[in-house]
Protein backbone atom coordinates (compact mmCIF):
# COMPACT_ATOMS: atom_id res chain seq x y z
CA UNK A 1 0.00 0.00 0.00
CA UNK A 2 1.75 3.39 -1.24
CA UNK A 3 2.36 6.17 1.40
CA UNK A 4 0.83 8.83 -0.68
CA UNK A 5 -2.53 7.54 0.20
CA UNK A 6 -4.78 9.58 2.44
CA UNK A 7 -6.42 7.99 5.67
CA UNK A 8 -9.59 7.20 4.04
CA UNK A 9 -7.95 5.56 1.10
CA UNK A 10 -6.03 3.06 3.51
CA UNK A 11 -9.40 2.46 5.35
CA UNK A 12 -10.69 1.78 1.62
CA UNK A 13 -8.23 -0.66 0.71
CA UNK A 14 -8.36 -2.35 3.75
CA UNK A 15 -11.71 -2.76 3.35
CA UNK A 16 -11.97 -3.84 0.21
CA UNK A 17 -8.97 -6.32 0.69
CA UNK A 18 -10.77 -7.71 3.55
CA UNK A 19 -13.85 -8.58 1.41
CA UNK A 20 -12.30 -10.24 -1.28
CA UNK A 21 -10.12 -12.45 1.67
CA UNK A 22 -13.87 -12.96 3.04
CA UNK A 23 -14.96 -14.76 -0.43
CA UNK A 24 -11.89 -16.84 -0.75
CA UNK A 25 -9.63 -15.19 -2.54
CA UNK A 26 -5.87 -15.53 -2.36
CA UNK A 27 -3.88 -12.69 -0.38
CA UNK A 28 -2.00 -11.44 -3.36
CA UNK A 29 -4.77 -11.16 -5.52
CA UNK A 30 -7.01 -9.78 -2.70
CA UNK A 31 -4.15 -7.17 -2.16
CA UNK A 32 -3.97 -5.81 -6.31
CA UNK A 33 -7.40 -5.65 -6.61
CA UNK A 34 -7.86 -3.41 -3.66
CA UNK A 35 -4.86 -1.85 -4.78
CA UNK A 36 -5.83 -1.04 -8.29
CA UNK A 37 -9.82 0.18 -7.12
CA UNK A 38 -8.14 2.20 -4.69
CA UNK A 39 -6.10 3.75 -7.40
CA UNK A 40 -8.69 4.08 -9.66
CA UNK A 41 -11.24 6.19 -7.69
CA UNK A 42 -8.25 8.47 -6.65
CA UNK A 43 -7.25 9.48 -10.21
CA UNK A 44 -11.41 9.64 -11.13
CA UNK A 45 -11.85 11.64 -8.30
CA UNK A 46 -8.20 14.05 -9.24
CA UNK A 47 -6.28 13.10 -6.48
CA UNK A 48 -3.57 11.39 -8.44
CA UNK A 49 -0.49 12.96 -10.40
CA UNK A 50 -0.80 11.13 -13.71
CA UNK A 51 -4.34 8.48 -15.02
CA UNK A 52 -4.73 6.50 -17.77
CA UNK A 53 -7.60 8.00 -20.03
CA UNK A 54 -9.67 4.37 -19.71
CA UNK A 55 -9.47 5.04 -15.58
CA UNK A 56 -11.40 8.38 -15.74
CA UNK A 57 -13.11 7.30 -18.71
CA UNK A 58 -14.63 4.09 -17.00
CA UNK A 59 -17.33 3.59 -14.69
CA UNK A 60 -16.10 4.32 -10.78
CA UNK A 61 -15.45 0.65 -9.23
CA UNK A 62 -18.24 1.16 -6.96
CA UNK A 63 -20.89 1.79 -9.70
CA UNK A 64 -19.77 -1.01 -11.91
CA UNK A 65 -19.77 -3.62 -9.58
CA UNK A 66 -17.44 -6.39 -11.39
CA UNK A 67 -19.27 -6.17 -14.56
CA UNK A 68 -16.26 -7.19 -15.78
CA UNK A 69 -14.49 -9.66 -13.59
CA UNK A 70 -13.95 -13.12 -14.50
CA UNK A 71 -16.99 -14.04 -13.04
CA UNK A 72 -19.27 -11.32 -13.36
CA UNK A 73 -22.20 -11.08 -15.57
CA UNK A 74 -20.74 -10.21 -19.16
CA UNK A 75 -17.01 -12.00 -18.11
CA UNK A 76 -13.97 -11.16 -18.88
CA UNK A 77 -13.81 -7.90 -21.08
CA UNK A 78 -12.71 -8.01 -24.95
CA UNK A 79 -8.55 -6.81 -24.03
CA UNK A 80 -8.89 -9.45 -21.59
CA UNK A 81 -10.05 -12.09 -23.86
CA UNK A 82 -7.73 -10.52 -27.13
CA UNK A 83 -4.26 -10.79 -24.51
CA UNK A 84 -5.48 -14.42 -23.79
CA UNK A 85 -5.15 -15.40 -27.30
CA UNK A 86 -2.17 -13.21 -28.12
CA UNK A 87 -0.59 -14.88 -25.63
CA UNK A 88 -1.54 -18.18 -26.97
CA UNK A 89 -0.42 -17.51 -30.75
CA UNK A 90 -4.10 -17.92 -31.87
CA UNK A 91 -4.49 -16.91 -35.58
CA UNK A 92 -6.50 -14.24 -36.80
CA UNK A 93 -7.73 -13.37 -32.98
CA UNK A 94 -7.69 -9.55 -34.50
CA UNK A 95 -10.47 -9.69 -36.68
CA UNK A 96 -12.24 -12.06 -33.70
CA UNK A 97 -15.40 -10.76 -31.91
CA UNK A 98 -15.68 -10.59 -28.17
CA UNK A 99 -17.63 -14.18 -28.48
CA UNK A 100 -14.93 -15.55 -31.24
CA UNK A 101 -12.31 -15.40 -28.94
CA UNK A 102 -14.20 -16.63 -26.13
CA UNK A 103 -15.17 -19.79 -28.04
CA UNK A 104 -11.68 -19.91 -29.70
CA UNK A 105 -10.22 -19.86 -26.09
CA UNK A 106 -12.16 -22.95 -24.77
CA UNK A 107 -10.77 -24.59 -27.43
CA UNK A 108 -7.45 -23.94 -27.08
CA UNK A 109 -8.12 -24.75 -23.13
CA UNK A 110 -10.18 -28.17 -23.73
CA UNK A 111 -8.70 -29.46 -27.13
CA UNK A 112 -10.35 -33.11 -26.27
CA UNK A 113 -13.32 -31.61 -26.40
CA UNK A 114 -15.67 -31.28 -29.65
CA UNK A 115 -17.05 -28.25 -30.52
Amino acid sequence: MPRQWSAKRERQYQHIKEGLLGRGRGEDLAEEIAARTVNKVRAQEGEAATASPTSLQDLSPGRRGGLRSHEGAQGRTYRQLYQEARDKHIAHRSTMSKAELERALARVRSPGRDH
